[in-house]
């Protein structure tokens, strides 16, 4: 049933595969901002006037503490996607059934991490005074929810290696549906405020969490689940640990230079922080579309250099670079243009938090495709089984350069504005996109000796 949808990333042309594959991920992406944004916008019409910076403050701590986890489910669509490409389907279903128990236990372990700690990351990011208790309500039952994230992240993980992007579209559109009407009930009726969209969200993510792990369920394939059988096995975890530990370490010092962006933000006044909330949605649509193409590079250079196919590999890297440069191009200034009018839509009463607004559009979304650029780099070099060059290069290029910033010419009292604060965001992805180009070519260049090597062997041994 499943397996009708796979792709096929191995074999035959790869600009129309790429593109076919990549339009669900981004679909997906988009769908999940879209229910994300309803939560700002119903709060925003119909909570207190600080309930859209209460709950957009919560964005960059919420990703501080789920990213190692999420980079875990990361290396498992790797290791699925080598694997398939190498044929070795035992290892597949070994990798499978070691993801879902993994997905479980660090739900668990994020539960009492969010649940007991918000109010403490929250304070930590000077997050005002005003706002600081709705954001702790919200998320603490957000957190409440995530091991229903976590599996339905883990489980896409494995769909998308196995070539199916568009079932956790499908799943995810179900419950994101289910999300806004339960918004509307939980606010609008029951008056719940924060607490009524938190609630919305987690359980819409048991409905998806649900959908995924019955697709998994129903394959006919190496990636079919049976729950009786799953169990942690202890080499696919230490090869997922490999790959995903520096995804997700990698993923939370990103969000820790964001938090720290966050704090900067926070030290303005409150309308500045509603402004710059409803901003980082608008920029996430631009964001989820080009890394659509990162997870498109990622599974496509995984399966064929699984399989050996490294001259595939240099033609998926020139068609998804070009690729995620038109998008973010196209995405990002239009983004940028429709300003006004979008942010309008969350800040209907408020024009100076649109103002606010606008100024962080003009100064992320219009070079966004420089971000792009850099995660689909990241994204090809992870599929070649390298995750701590990456992890690495972003530390330093992208973290590193940012809290460099906000300590040094942030603090000079003539650069203590949004505008020099939002400067550093161009000026990391800049260095880090460099720095990845070089890793890039230097592990085709070992990928490309290391395979005549193995020809030349096997010549000999005939």
């Amino acid at each position: 049933m499943s397996q009708s949808r796979n792709i096929d990333m191995c074999e035959g042309p790869l600009f129309g595969k790429i593109v076919r594959y990549t339009i669900p991920i981004i679909l997906t992406g988009v769908l999940q901002l879209l229910f994300n944004a309803a939560d700002l916008v119903v709060v925003g019409r119909y909570g207190s006037e600080f309930s859209v910076g209460a709950v957009g403050s919560t964005g960059p701590i919420i990703n501080l503490i789920v990213n190692l986890f999420i980079g875990l489910s990361v290396g498992a669509g790797v290791t699925v996607a080598l694997a398939l490409g190498a044929g070795r389907n035992d290892d597949v279903r070994k990798i499978v059934h070691t993801a879902i128990p993994t997905a479980l236990v660090s739900g668990a372990i994020l539960t009492v991490v969010g649940v007991c700690g918000s109010r403490l990351f929250l304070s930590l990011m000077s997050t005002p005074d005003n706002i600081i208790g709705l954001s702790a309500v919200y998320m603490r039952i957000y957190f409440c929810g995530i091991t229903a994230s976590m599996v339905y992240n883990f489980g896409s993980a494995i769909l998308r290696a196995a070539g199916d992007t568009k079932g956790p579209l499908i799943y995810l559109t179900t419950a994101g549906v289910i999300n806004v009407l339960l918004n509307l009930f939980f606010v609008i009726l029951f008056d719940m405020n924060v607490a009524g969209v938190a609630l919305a969200t987690s359980l819409s993510q048991c409905v998806s969490a649900v959908l995924i792990v019955r697709a998994l369920m129903k394959r006919q394939d190496a990636c079919k689940l049976v729950l009786r059988d799953m169990k942690i096995y202890k080499n696919q975890l230490m090869r997922m640990v490999r790959i995903g530990l520096p995804a997700g370490i990698q993923g939370s010092l990103f969000s820790i230079s964001n938090v720290i962006i966050q704090s900067s933000v926070n030290s303005f006044k409150e309308i500045a922080v509603s402004g710059n909330a409803a901003a980082q949605n608008i920029e996430g649509f631009v964001y989820t579309t080009m890394n659509s193409f990162h997870q498109t590079a990622v599974n496509f250079t995984g399966k064929n250099y699984g399989a050996g196919k490294l001259k595939r590999i240099s033609k998926i890297t020139a068609i998804c670079l070009g690729s995620v440069f038109v998008a973010g191009f196209v995405a990002g200034n239009a983004a940028y243009l429709l300003g006004d009018k979008l942010l309008g839509i969350y800040l209907p009463d408020s024009p100076e938090a649109v103002e606010y607004g606008i100024a962080r559009l003009k100064a992320i979304c219009v070079p966004y495709f420089v971000c792009g650029l850099m995660d689909v780099t990241t994204g090809i070099i992870r599929g070649l089984g390298a995750s701590i060059s990456p992890m690495f290069i972003t530390v330093l290029g992208v973290c590193g350069v940012r809290v460099l910033w906000v300590y040094t010419v942030f603090t000079i009292p003539k650069y203590h504005t949004l505008d020099s604060l939002y400067l550093s965001y161009i000026i990391s992805w800049t260095i880090a996109l460099l720095a990845e180009l070089v890793a890039y070519a230097i592990l085709m260049s070992r990928a490309r000796k290391s395979q005549e090597q193995r020809l030349l062997q096997q010549e000999n041994n005939t």
